[in-house]
């Protein structure tokens, strides 16, 4: 999907990516155009830059799951970029 210019690409799994590369389901123009990414396989809440794309894990905001906080993620899109943020809800 695409915000206000900003290309961002959601999956269960960052892994899905590579297996939809070797199915020809993502081309790596199409995978180059991504700003950022959301995933949530891991319910572990995190943040990070990887070759200019931001990673976003937002984490669980259900039921706890083993002992990982409760958490959701925001993505402020401006014009200055894309900033993403992880809070802790319980």
């Amino acid at each position: 999907m695409e915000l206000e210019g900003v290309s961002i690409h959601v999956l269960h799994d960052v892994k899905e990516i590579d297996m939809l590369r070797r199915q020809c389901l993502l081309t790596e123009s199409q995978a180059a155009g991504v700003d950022v990414v959301v995933s949530g396989h891991s319910h572990k809440p995190s943040v990070s830059d990887r070759d200019g794309v931001q990673f976003v894990n937002p984490g669980s905001a259900g039921p706890r799951r083993f002992s990982l906080p409760v958490t959701i993620a925001y993505l402020d899109i401006a014009t200055a970029g894309v900033c993403a943020r992880i809070s802790e809800i319980l």
